[in-house]
């Protein structure tokens, strides 16, 4: 039986949302999202505080970078200097085409950076091909502490 991959999402537009919902539900892959609406959320969800109390943690992180409160850079830099979750893969998913937020998510930590596509059809070709790098061709590393 194949692992169920855990995926957290950072995202604040609740139409993004959705249709990154309705891509992964459609998946080959076993896969169990947790949303977070803004910066806060997402750093509860990784502690598991509040809500997020009983969360795994993700084997991927999907990150928009505009987000209320805790944008996703600061969200970003929290997790690549937390030692348990800085080898969790993080894939910056938003609508900034800024070669400084580019730049800057590469140098912060992030493990690829996707610019969202505007019509449904690419968003859903990019989620498959999301699915396929990081749950069938790339070897993930263990959650710390499990064997």
């Amino acid at each position: 039986m194949k692992k169920r991959m855990q995926v957290l999402l950072v995202e604040d537009n609740p139409g993004d949302a959705d249709l990154t919902r309705e891509s992964l539900a459609s998946s080959s892959f076993s896969i169990e999202l947790t949303v977070a609406a803004n910066g806060m959320e997402a750093l509860d969800c990784l502690h598991r505080r509040g809500k997020f109390a009983a969360s795994a943690t993700p084997d991927l992180i999907l990150l928009d970078l505009n987000l209320p409160g805790i944008d996703g850079r600061g969200v970003l830099a929290e997790i690549k200097q937390h030692p348990e979750f800085r080898r969790v893969p993080v894939t910056i998913l938003t609508s900034s085409t800024s070669e400084k937020d580019i730049d800057l998510s590469y140098e912060i930590g992030a493990n690829c950076y996707i610019v969202k596509p505007l019509d449904y059809r690419s968003f859903q070709a990019i989620m498959r091909a999301l699915e396929h790098f990081w749950f069938s061709i790339v070897r993930l590393p263990r959650a710390r502490g499990s064997r």
